[in-house]
C-alpha cells in the first residue's frame, strides 16, 4: 500500500528499491494446495495512520452516460472520472459477490514510469474491477483496459487476483507522465502451489508462449528496449530485472517477508542469503513453491502473524535489546537509523504494528457463490486480533467495522479498529508479560468461528434451496453478530488486562479468570515479575557494577 509520504521514502531509496519499505504483504494458495479445495489469499494493509472501514459497494444498475468520479485511495485526491458500467456487483471488503478477491503490494520500481496525469490509481483499479468482474481473468482485463484507457497514476504494483478456481499474480507499471498506458504481466499460480509477495517485484522470466497461464502487454519487452533497459532476447526477459531490480532494501525488508511465508510450507533455506540481502550473488527465490502439506484457513491466518520466529531473522527471541524488557517482536520506525555516521536497520516482519486491516479470503467453487466466499477480517495487526467471518453476499455491515463519526483521529469504543489498537498498543511494550492473555482470547474466538462454520453453512444451504435471499440474510446477520461479539469481548479483554497488569505487576486469577481476593477483599498478593533473565544479563553486561549490591562485611 502506498503512503502519503511515499516521496520521502523514495528520496532515500536507490533505483529499483522498494519505495514502500514498510507497506503490505500478500500470500496466495492454489485450490489443490489447500485442505478443502479452496482458493485462498491474504492481504495485510500496512500504513501508519491508515484508518479503514470494511468498505461496501452495493450492486447497482447504471444509466448510459453515467460517470464515476475517481479519488486516489491513499490521498483522496480527485483524479477525474470514467463512464460507469451498465451493471456493477456487490463488493464487501476486497471480495465481491462472485467471490473474486483482489489484494496488492506496492514495489515502486522506476520512478520515471509513474504517469502523474493518469486517472486510475492502484486502489481505484482494485475496487472498480471488483465491481465489474465475475472472474479473476475478467478482473485482469478490466484493470489493464482501464489503465490503458485512462492512465495509471501509481507506482509499480503487484496484485493478487483470485476467484474460486484460479489464483493470479499481476505486476503493472505506467509508461511515464501523459502516456495513458501501462506495461504489465500476469501469471496464473499453479493449483498445487503457494505464492507470496511483499513490496518487491516478484515476477522474473515468464513463458510468453503459455497463453493459458500467462498474460502480458504486447510491448512488455519492446518498451524496456526503447528505454535502453533491456537488450536481450524476448525469451530471456525478466520483468523485475528490467523495471524494478531488487536491491538490499527490496530483499531484506520485502522479499524476506515472502521468504518467511513460504518457509512455513517449504524448505526455503537455500534462498536465505537472498532474503538476508547482503550477498549480491545469492540465489534468487522462486515465485511459487509446492507446499509440503495442505494449507488451511487457520494456517494462513497464523502465517500472517509471523515475526520470523525460528529463523536467523527472528525479532521474537529476545536476543537483542531492541524489543525492550519484555521481548517485543516489533521495532520502531523508520526502518533505518544512523549511529556514529553508520546506517543500521530494523527487521520488517510480516506482522507489524501499522496494519490497518488484514484479511484471509476463502473462495469455494462447489458452494453457491453467496455462501462459498468468506472474507475473514481483522481490523488491526493480525497477531493482535481475531479474524471474524464476513460472507461475500453481505450488504449490511456491522457497526464496529463502519462506525459513524469515527476516523483516524476520532476514537470510539464502538469501533473495532480503535478498540483493537487500544488493546494491542497496551500489550506491545510488555509483550511477553501480557501477550499470552490476549492470545488466549484471540485463539478462543478464532476457534469458535471455525467450529461453527460447517453448521452455519449447512443451515445457509438449506435456506438457499428454498430461497437464496433468505440464505443471504441469514449469513449477513451471522457476520454482523460475530463481529459485534468480538468487539464486546475485546472491550472486556482490555478492561481485564488493565486491572491484571496495572503498574507492571500481575494480579493472580483463578482458573475461571476471576481475580483472587484476600479476607479484606483487596486482592491477593500480586506477582512482581521483574526482568526476564535474558534482559537482566544484558543489563548487567551494559552497566557493569553500577547497580551491583555490595557484599556486607561480617
Amino acid at each position: 500500500m502506498n503512503k502519503i509520504f511515499a516521496s520521502a521514502l523514495m528520496a532515500v531509496a536507490m533505483l529499483g528499491s522498494v519505495s514502500e519499505a514498510e507497506a503490505c504483504t500478500n500470500f496466495i494458495v492454489g485450490k489443490k494446495a489447500s485442505v478443502d479445495g479452496s482458493v485462498m489469499c491474504s492481504y495485510s494493509a500496512d500504513d501508519y495512520g491508515m484508518f479503514q472501514n470494511l468498505c461496501h459497494y452495493p450492486a447497482a444498475k447504471h444509466a448510459k452516460g453515467e460517470m464515476r468520479k475517481i479519488y486516489d485511495w491513499d490521498t483522496n485526491k480527485y483524479h477525474g472520472e470514467i463512464p460507469e458500467a451498465a451493471e456493477t456487483y456487490n463488493v464487501i471488503g476486497n471480495i465481491n459477490e462472485w467471490q473474486v478477491t483482489i489484494g496488492e503490494t506496492t514495489y515502486g520500481g522506476r520512478e520515471e514510469m509513474v504517469d502523474s496525469t493518469g486517472i486510475m490509481d492502484y486502489g481505484s483499479l482494485i475496487y472498480v474491477a471488483l465491481q465489474r468482474s465475475k472472474s479473476a481473468r475478467e478482473a485482469i482485463k478490466v484493470m489493464t483496459t482501464l489503465a490503458n484507457t485512462y492512465g495509471y497514476n501509481s507506482e509499480g504494483e503487484t496484485f493478487t487476483i483470485c476467484d474460486p478456481n484460479e489464483a493470479w499474480i499481476m505486476e503493472m507499471m505506467g509508461k511515464g507522465p501523459g502516456s495513458k498506458g501501462v506495461v504489465w504481466v500476469a501469471l496464473r499460480i499453479p493449483d498445487n502451489a503457494v505464492c507470496a509477495h511483499a513490496n518487491q517485484s516478484r515476477i522474473g522470466k515468464f513463458n510468453m508462449k503459455d497463453k493459458k497461464n500467462v498474460m502480458y502487454a504486447k510491448d512488455v519487452v519492446s518498451f524496456a528496449r526503447s528505454k535502453g533497459w533491456y537488450q536481450g532476447k524476448d525469451a530471456d526477459f525478466s520483468w523485475k530485472m528490467a523495471y524494478a531490480k531488487p536491491d538490499f532494501s527490496g530483499r531484506r525488508f520485502c522479499d524476506a517477508r515472502a521468504w518467511a511465508l513460504l518457509n512455513h510450507f517449504y524448505d526455503m533455506s537455500p534462498y536465505l542469503d537472498w532474503a538476508l540481502g547482503k550477498d549480491p550473488n545469492a540465489k534468487d527465490m522462486p515465485l511459487w513453491v509446492v507446499p509440503n502439506k495442505k494449507v488451511s484457513v487457520q494456517d494462513v491466518e497464523n502465517v500472517m502473524r509471523d515475526h520470523y520466529e525460528g529463523t536467523p531473522l527472528s525479532v521474537a527471541d529476545g536476543s537483542d535489546i531492541g524489543g525492550g524488557i519484555w521481548e517485543m517482536p516489533y521495532r520502531p520506525t523508520p526502518l533505518m537509523y544512523k549511529v556514529d555516521g553508520k546506517q543500521y536497520f530494523n527487521e520488517r516482519p510480516v506482522s507489524t504494528q501499522q496494519s490497518g486491516f488484514v484479511f484471509v479470503s476463502q473462495m469455494r467453487s462447489w458452494l453457491p457463490r453467496e455462501i462459498g466466499g468468506v472474507f475473514w477480517f481483522a481490523n488491526d495487526d493480525a497477531n493482535m486480533a481475531a479474524f471474524t467471518p464476513v460472507y461475500c453476499s453481505m450488504t449490511e455491515r456491522p457497526e464496529c467495522y463502519n462506525t459513524p463519526g469515527v476516523d483516524a483521529v476520532h476514537f470510539s469504543k464502538k469501533n473495532a479498529y480503535w478498540v483493537c489498537n487500544m488493546t494491542s498498543n497496551m500489550v506491545y511494550p510488555r509483550y511477553s508479560l501480557m501477550f499470552p492473555t490476549l492470545k488466549e482470547v484471540r485463539d478462543s474466538l478464532d476457534n469458535s468461528y471455525f467450529a461453527a462454520q460447517a453448521g452455519v453453512e449447512k443451515k445457509a444451504q438449506e435456506l438457499y434451496a428454498q430461497n437464496p435471499q433468505a440464505a443471504v440474510k441469514y449469513l449477513n446477520g451471522y457476520s454482523v453478530e460475530k463481529a459485534q461479539q468480538m468487539l464486546a469481548r475485546w472491550n472486556q479483554l482490555f478492561e481485564f488486562m488493565v486491572v491484571k497488569y496495572n503498574d507492571m505487576i500481575i494480579k493472580p486469577t483463578d482458573k475461571n479468570g476471576t481475580f483472587k481476593k484476600t479476607l479484606y477483599g483487596l486482592g491477593a498478593t500480586p506477582v512482581r515479575p521483574g526482568y526476564p533473565e535474558k534482559f537482566a544479563k544484558q543489563l548487567v553486561k551494559q552497566s557493569g557494577d553500577k547497580f551491583l549490591v555490595p557484599e556486607e562485611k561480617k
